[in-house]
């Protein structure tokens, strides 16, 4: 009995010295305990869960280095690589995971519309369902703060900037043409269907050191991965036709799109202030093919038009009006490639080309100009921790502009080449779930000018509560002359930005409200010494240029969403207060651009009606008056034209799930909106300017359209679309 009970005691003994005892205190960064933390060694089933305290304790029979793992939802995994002897009386801290849906957002002076994104202030659907934008998307965006209305124009004018100092990129390649050209007064088109982008973004200041050449903001399309079946649609239009088509296959796929409009039948039942020759007809396609390879995505995308137009436009300094004449032809290619290879590294590479032509005639002159553009792209990026993320890349832009001008005997030719080389690197920087840094730094040498521009930018993001964020964001921002400079005038520099911009964001629930406040400060504006009669401003090749002017731009972004307090009803509310001066172009002194307006108000509401089976659009816009020059007046564009004002409606009726009625109308009451005034060349007799109003083409828009869809699934419909 002694012998048993000695042998038992031994087995006991070692037993207990085989055993090793894990212990330790989970705890976050502000030294609050962690309960039920999962704490266990890798590959066993040895492991425990913290208590009330964020304490731990377990034994083990492993021996030697061993992994203890620790674990919590919404913090990062902990691993903790030691010999089983030391893993006792651990102090282990967690920190935050960063990538959770409640994290910060670095989003300052940036309005997504993108499904995918953690914070969207518009969908797909409604960049082309809003009533006023007429399936333009860049119609669109000027609902949204931020954006000046230039109702005459069609383009995007950003706080303060003029149209092209706000540049459209594909899937992130350049797009040098992106508008249809059109006649004076008459508002132009973004040249691309919203039929194959999945997502939009629109950064109206602050943006990333990937893009350059824009002063005041880019617009980012997205062209759609990966279709979700094959389908057809077809749309019939008071104005024209469109027809498009998705194939898909296992790995690949192709869309296309094509459109033909002609407004001859609709001028001939709604009048029109223009005499119109040849009525505005135009025909475009887009295709996009994708191929899905083992690490990556290929894309091709291309994109054609042709415009032709004769029209005469009256004129205050010409009796018989003024005679234009437009033929365009625009190619544009691009191609592009995002995947993944060793270590953890992506890719974003693509080149684009496009070729642009325009034969004008205006009265006795003709003017012919041909662009041949191209942009090539590398990135990289590498994430290499959850906190830590780096991207650098080069980039190379070509344009080669020619312009032959002809009238009574003159015949000119002028234009220019220019490469632009450029390199930037980035840097994202979490610190926690509710602090976030992303600084960068960009440079691009002009050849033309032989000049490098250095930008640093950097945006700072910190979480104020649960759903709400504060963001800073600096930046500086080059962009060459534009062409109509450059071609007369290349003795120049870059035109120069400093951006400021501070944010609040709040998203709960299907509502979202944004706050911005900005500065701009703009130097190396280009000046010319023509008067000022003209009222289109354009330089001629009679004009001595310098890079001498400068400006300012400040103001405060409101924007306010709400698709859930009402039943059925989703709609925002954006209101800009612009306050800004420049001494630029023919400029006597600094004053307020002619394009630019101190308030901006926008309200957008969309009603779907269960029992009409239809969404009803309604769409407010409200622009303060304009600045003109008055010749008869000592003082420089000083005066303004009256309140803009438009009530857009439009109605889609679903007949069945893929067969669409849709009806708009702009401008609904028929405000009589003035855009600015032409003055005559020369005094009256009384020594005075006569002038006229520049009133709209028409002062009512009125579309209809039939849509079909047939697809797979006999549920797809073009609402998207409209």
């Amino acid at each position: 009995m002694k012998h048993l009970t000695l042998i038992l005691s031994l087995i006991f003994i070692n037993l207990s010295y085989s055993q090793t005892t894990i212990s330790g205190k989970v705890f976050d960064n502000k030294n609050q305990p962690i309960v039920g933390a999962n704490v266990y060694l890798d590959g066993t089933y040895d492991g425990a869960t913290t208590n009330e305290a964020g304490e731990f304790l377990f034994t083990t029979e492993e021996e030697g280095t061993q992994t203890l793992i620790i674990s919590f939802l919404s913090y990062e995994t902990k691993t903790i690589v030691e010999d089983v002897s030391k893993l006792a009386n651990l102090l282990v801290k967690l920190r935050e995971d960063v990538e959770s849906l409640d994290a910060v957002v670095l989003s300052a002076g940036t309005f997504e519309a993108n499904s995918n994104s953690k914070v969207s202030v518009l969908k797909p659907l409604d960049v082309v369902t809003t009533a006023s934008a007429l399936g333009d998307f860049v119609g669109a965006l000027q609902t949204l703060p931020g954006t000046s209305n230039n109702v005459e124009d069609g383009r995007l004018f950003i706080r303060g900037g003029g149209a092209e100092e706000t540049q459209i990129f594909i899937d992130g390649i350049r797009v040098f043409t992106p508008y249809s050209p059109t006649p004076n007064n008459v508002p132009t088109r973004g040249r691309y269907s919203p039929f194959l982008f999945d997502g939009i973004t629109l950064s109206t200041g602050g943006y990333s050191a990937e893009y350059g050449q824009a002063l005041s903001g880019v617009v980012l399309l997205n062209s759609i991965d990966e279709p979700d079946q094959e389908k057809t649609d077809i749309g019939l239009m008071t104005v024209g036709a469109s027809l498009g088509n998705t194939q898909k296959w296992e790995k690949s796929s192709l869309s296309f799109s094509t459109s033909y409009i002609n407004l001859g039948p609709y001028f001939e039942i709604f009048n029109n202030r223009n005499e119109w020759e040849k009525p505005f007809q135009a025909a475009q396609g887009e295709t996009v093919f994708r191929q899905r390879l083992n690490n990556g995505m290929l894309k091709f995308y291309a994109a054609f038009d042709v415009t032709a137009l004769d029209v005469t436009q009256d004129d205050i300094n010409f009796e018989d009006g003024v005679d234009f004449k437009l033929n365009n032809n625009n190619f544009y290619l691009n191609a592009s490639y995002k995947g993944i290879f060793g270590n953890g590294w992506t890719i974003n590479t693509g080149l684009s080309y496009t070729y642009a032509k325009n034969e004008i005639g205006i009265i006795t002159s003709d003017i012919e100009d041909s662009e041949n553009s191209a942009h090539i792209k590398l990135k990289l990026k590498k994430r290499f921790n959850s906190r830590f993320k780096l991207s650098f890349g080069v980039e190379q832009f070509l344009t080669d502009f020619d312009e032959n001008f002809k009238d009574n005997g003159i015949d000119i030719t002028y234009g220019f080449k220019n490469n632009i080389t450029a390199g930037f690197a980035e840097a994202d920087l979490i610190f926690s779930k509710d602090l976030a840094l992303k600084v960068g730094l960009r440079a691009d040498h002009s050849s033309i000018f032989n000049q490098t521009d250095i930008a640093p930018r950097a945006a700072l993001a910190y979480k104020t509560s649960e759903n709400g964020q504060v963001s800073l964001a600096y930046g500086n921002f080059f962009q060459n002359p534009s062409s109509a400079i450059l071609k007369f005038e290349q003795d120049l520099r870059a035109e120069q930005t400093s951006q400021y911009i501070l944010n609040y964001q709040y998203s709960k629930n299907g509502r979202i409200l944004i706050a911005e406040a900005y500065r701009k400060d703009y130097d190396n504006l280009v000046k010319f010494d023509s008067n000022f009669t003209n009222f289109n401003n354009v330089p001629t090749f009679n004009n001595s240029f310098n890079s001498n002017g400068d400006g300012y731009a400040l103001g405060v972004d409101l924007f306010w969403r709400d698709n859930t307090s009402f039943k059925n009803l989703d709609y925002w509310v954006s209101y800009s207060y612009l306050d800004t001066e420049r001494n630029f172009r023919n400029f006597e002194t600094s004053a307020q651009p002619n394009f630019a307006t101190n308030h901006n108000f926008s309200l957008v509401g969309k009603y779907w009606v269960e029992s009409l089976k239809s969404q009803i659009g309604f769409d407010y816009t409200f622009s303060s008056g304009r600045p003109y020059n008055n010749p008869n007046s000592n003082d420089f564009l000083a005066e303004r034209t009256k309140p803009f004002n438009s009530i857009s409606l439009n109605w889609a009726y679903l007949i069945d799930q893929q067969k669409i009625l849709y009806l708009s109308v702009n401008n609904v009451l028929g405000f009589n909106n003035i855009n600015g005034y032409q003055y005559a060349n020369t005094p009256d007799m009384n020594g005075q300017f006569n002038r006229r109003a520049l009133r709209p083409a028409t002062d009512q828009f009125f579309f209809v359209g039939f849509f079909w869809t047939i697809s797979e699934d006999g549920k797809d419909n073009q609402l998207d679309n409209l």
